[in-house]
């Protein structure tokens, strides 16, 4: 029996993902570039690219490889596909970076609280 969570649709999606991930022989910069072809093809929301920008900075994925990748398919998904992504992957890469600056603030205020009451 599955156990209970709070965020059962995320949870799901990352066991499948990782499952996905456990059964696929290609290399993690191949894996990134299939998947954010697809991302692309099915003009997916700035969410869903938000949760591969961590997997692709970890196969060190470099911004001209994901624009190398928009020329190439920009012939089969269309410019319109390949425009709407690069919106959507902008607004992902806004949010990953405000999202960083806010944790980096609440350990530099957890540092800051521990060494005024030390």
């Amino acid at each position: 029996m599955a156990t209970a969570s709070e965020t059962p649709v995320l949870d799901t999606i990352a066991a499948m993902t990782i499952d996905s991930i456990e059964r696929c022989h290609m290399d993690q910069r191949s894996i990134i570039l299939a998947r954010i072809a697809a991302l692309v093809a099915m003009d997916a929301p700035a969410i869903s690219y938000l949760a591969h920008i961590d997997p692709a900075l970890k196969a060190e994925f470099t911004v001209e490889q994901l624009q190398d990748l928009l020329v190439a398919i920009a012939p089969v998904v269309g410019t319109a596909r390949v425009m709407s992504a690069a919106g959507h992957i902008t607004q992902a890469f806004g949010v990953a970076l405000a999202l960083a600056d806010a944790e980096a603030e609440s350990i530099a205020q957890a540092e800051a609280q521990s060494r005024s009451t030390s």
